[in-house]
């Protein structure tokens, strides 16, 4: 928990939380990557998207070896740059985006009161559930 926390959050397409991890907010996203396609036991999706923050050869492989397309911008300095990139595809990024504004709701969450990095997860978790919960009682 603490103030330097990152967390990697995997939705679908509704916009609906299936896993997260927690990481050190000073490490980078990349090598977190594989462990996130694998975090939950859902169906194989058809597309990934993600931000620059996962840019790598190695996580486009990932998702390729999966037979997931990759959607995952380059970074401005990349070696190689992108001839052609799905934008229609990455406006649906807008969803994590999303149900990062629907967590950072509460307090605990965006405030970070939790210290440990279990408490931290355990409070993630109920808030995910919260969410999981007004969508099934709306539908």
């Amino acid at each position: 928990g603490g103030f330097s926390t990152k967390i990697h959050l995997k939705c679908d397409h509704r916009g609906l939380p299936l896993a997260f991890l927690l990481t050190g907010g000073e490490q980078n996203d990349t090598p977190f990557f594989e462990a996130l396609l694998d975090a939950s036991p859902c169906p194989v999706p058809r597309a990934v998207v993600c931000d620059k923050g996962y840019d790598s050869h190695a996580n486009r492989q990932a998702a390729r070896n999966r037979g997931i397309i990759p959607v995952i911008p380059r970074r401005r300095n990349a070696k190689n740059p992108q001839r052609h990139f799905p934008k229609a595809l990455y406006r649906g990024r807008a969803r994590i985006e999303q149900l990062f504004g629907k967590i950072k709701r509460f307090k605990r969450i965006a405030l970070r009161c939790e210290k440990t990095a279990a408490n931290f997860a355990s409070m993630l978790a109920l808030v995910c559930a919260f969410i999981w919960i007004k969508f099934v009682h709306r539908a």
